[in-house]
């Protein structure tokens, strides 16, 4: 992300390696029961090659998937920017956002990791989600004191 007139960045981060964790477990169990296809089809050998190739892959994937997601907060703004070849970016000001609220499913809670949602003037139909950050709290408050500097007003509503 750019910085404009000196803005100073206050959080920068990425996805955590263990909300894409059950991403990289699906993609062993389905290389490993591909591998086992090509022994009973094919030969060994072979098996065995195509699913450490076909794991490589998933790891591979998984970790492209994670780096190539920032997540940014600003003194000014929130960006979200996705993507390595074709890139997709989502921001708004801070003025803009109303509310912050963040989210743990149990195995979120168990993995300490959340969803971070931005409540923003452009409605319901405008997803500003911060997913799969480690210490979701600690985001939300970093927006906040960000939100004070900007607005002067003590913070935005916070969830659990």
């Amino acid at each position: 992300m750019d910085s404009q007139d000196g803005e100073r960045i206050i959080y920068q981060g990425h996805p955590s390696w263990r909300a894409i964790l059950g991403f990289y477990i699906k993609g062993i169990l389905i290389s490993i029961a591909i591998a086992l296809l090509l022994a009973l089809a094919v030969d060994t050998a072979t098996a065995l090659i195509a699913g450490i190739a076909l794991i490589g892959l998933a790891v591979l994937a998984g970790f492209l998937k994670r780096v190539a997601t920032t997540y940014t907060i600003t003194e000014k703004r929130l960006n979200i920017r996705r993507g390595i070849v074709a890139r997709k970016v989502q921001e708004t000001r801070l003025q803009r956002v109303q509310n912050v609220n963040f989210t743990q499913s149990v195995y979120q809670r168990l993995m300490q990791i959340g969803d971070v949602d931005f409540d923003t003037a452009a409605g319901d139909d405008y997803n500003f989600v911060f997913a799969g950050v480690a210490d979701p709290a600690e985001v939300v408050e970093q927006v906040d004191r960000a939100t004070h500097a900007v607005t002067g007003v003590e913070g935005v509503s916070a969830g659990p």
